[in-house]
């Protein structure tokens, strides 16, 4: 079984690593508040009003609504203009997130407008590395913007993933989850049928329907990655903005259009506080929201969509991941997979280093997040301050590019291939 597996993986390691989790090629700009300066007649600024967040969920090019300006400089006079006229803000909620969206991409270097996930990877690509750059950049802004800097650490294995993608994609990607598929069946198939028909449902489906996976399947799986990262950045990033430049009242003016709930602006007061028990909740409040609340229905969908191959390609998102973040598990550490059954009336277990869980289902997801990804990286920042710039405080690319494959390679294919143990149960 062993060298089945081995022989399986190989060729399979980009794919996985390409679409896990959640590219330097120029330094992140440094941080401006545009401000302009604004004359406004009586309701001239009306159009900003009562304005409905048609992209709501990060699918479309542009902001949270596309019939407003992504212009920082004209939305700061539109806003000042609402402020100025005493206009309550839930009338100029979606003004407000636009603007702070638009500060945030501008600072990110991002064009809002050429930033749409159904342009494929090609096109997003150096996007991509620019919103994990962004996120490293806030971490650094504030010495409170925890959660920012555990996106930015997680999402240097996911950039690697996308920049071996869009080198080696075509070779690698559909080849490697038939070959894994297949390999999977064959190990299946030299169990113990009480074992092999014990094993949850995911596995099987990867012996069964992965070798029916095609690119078309492959690319609307990046697609559906590709929006989840614009989601998340949508809704954080304005927050961040907002308390960099005005503090706590600019969080709480957004919340009073009743985009955020009291949760998450409770976790913002937490964090004004300044103590280190209040960073360390608001950074938990903050994953919690991300995964929770912003993309939760959004891995939903994707794991019930195309038929069975959503649960194949989110179960070997589970395969590949290991967030780069000192001292968190990968994915198959966190929970390995064990099977029990009844073989020849001796119970009997096998044990492997697969995921015993897929990342996509909300429970186990949150679970790995709470128990393992938050305080690892609350301990680096928290325990070991003079040691977390040494992973912080670095070059994105640098870093990032110990992540890629063949940086990789040895150490994945030494914990995939060791522990498949049958034995007494």
């Amino acid at each position: 079984m062993q060298n089945r597996v081995r022989n399986v993986l190989g060729g399979l390691v980009a794919v996985v690593l390409a679409v896990f989790l959640p590219l330097a090629h120029a330094p992140a700009s440094a941080y401006v508040t545009p401000t302009a300066p604004y004359s406004y007649a009586p309701n001239s600024y009306a159009r900003y009003l009562d304005v409905v967040a048609d992209n709501p969920d990060a699918e479309l090019a542009g902001g949270f609504s596309t019939t407003l300006p992504t212009d920082p400089v004209e939305l700061r006079a539109a806003l000042d203009g609402v402020r100025a006229a005493g206009v309550a803000p839930e009338r100029y909620g979606t003004l407000a997130r636009q603007y702070w969206l638009a500060v945030g991409a501008d600072n990110a270097g991002i064009d809002l407008a050429q930033w749409e996930p159904a342009r494929g990877l090609e096109a997003n690509l150096a996007t991509v590395d620019k919103v994990y750059v962004n996120y490293l950049r806030l971490y650094n802004s504030h010495d409170g913007f925890w959660w920012t800097g555990m996106a930015g650490l997680a999402g240097m294995s996911f950039a690697a993933g996308f920049w071996d993608l869009d080198e080696v994609g075509g070779l690698l990607t559909v080849p490697g989850v038939h070959e894994l598929g297949t390999g999977v069946a064959g190990a299946l198939a030299g169990l113990p049928w009480e074992l092999a028909d014990s094993t949850p449902r995911d596995v099987r489906l990867l012996a069964t329907a992965g070798p029916t996976l095609r690119q078309p399947d492959v690319d609307w799986y990046l697609h559906r990655l590709l929006v989840m990262q614009r989601h998340i950045f949508m809704d954080m990033v304005p927050m961040h903005e907002a308390y960099a430049a005005e503090g706590l009242p600019a969080v709480e003016e957004l919340a009073a259009s009743g985009a955020y709930d009291d949760y998450v602006v409770d976790a913002w007061r937490m964090l004004d506080e300044g103590s280190l028990d209040g960073r360390s909740e608001a950074l938990l409040r903050m994953a919690s929201r991300e995964q929770n609340q912003i993309i939760a229905d959004q891995w939903d969908a994707v794991a019930a969509g195309r038929g069975d191959l959503g649960r194949v390609l989110t179960y070997i998102t589970t395969v590949g991941g290991a967030p780069d973040i000192p001292g968190a598990s990968p994915l198959g550490q966190f929970r390995p997979l064990s099977v029990r059954a009844d073989v020849g009336g001796q119970p009997t277990v096998l044990r492997t280093p697969l995921p015993g869980f897929n990342w996509a289902d909300r429970g186990p997801r949150w679970e790995y997040i709470e128990q393992d990804l938050v305080p690892a990286f609350r301990s680096l920042v928290r325990d070991w301050p003079a040691e977390a710039p040494r992973h912080l405080d670095v070059g994105f690319r640098p870093r990032a590019e110990q992540n890629r494959i063949l940086v990789r390679l040895p150490v994945f294919l030494g914990q995939m291939t060791t522990g498949w143990v049958v034995g007494p149960g």
